[in-house]
């Protein structure tokens, strides 16, 4: 098994990105066992003849899901080649700065 210098960039960025998706998978996991949750009370308190699919019962989902979708954007989007261009002319700006105080 090969060993990864931990100082090493490379291996730094691979770290952060696995743990956003990480951290992004369990977000998904969890939004779907509430909602799973959600969905079994909901249905078992529901009066004879009335039907599942009202507003209330989409609430928490829906918005939740909203979360979800950016929260993914964040995580896949995040290699696209503007946003890496942006954060590397940061750290070297930033960089620049400290070497000069």
């Amino acid at each position: 098994m090969e060993t990864f210098d931990e100082n090493d960039i490379q291996y730094q960025k691979a770290k952060r990105q696995v743990e956003r998706l990480r951290g992004f998978y369990v977000h998904l996991f969890i939004y779907i066992a509430v909602n799973l949750l959600i969905v079994y009370y909901n249905y078992t308190q529901l009066e004879p003849g009335e039907s599942y699919f009202q507003f209330k019962n989409f609430f928490t989902a829906t918005f939740w899901g909203i979360g979800i979708v950016a929260h993914a954007a964040v995580v896949f989007l995040s290699k696209t080649s503007y946003l890496r261009n942006w954060e590397e002319k940061k750290i070297r700006e930033l960089m620049e700065k400290e070497k000069n105080i």
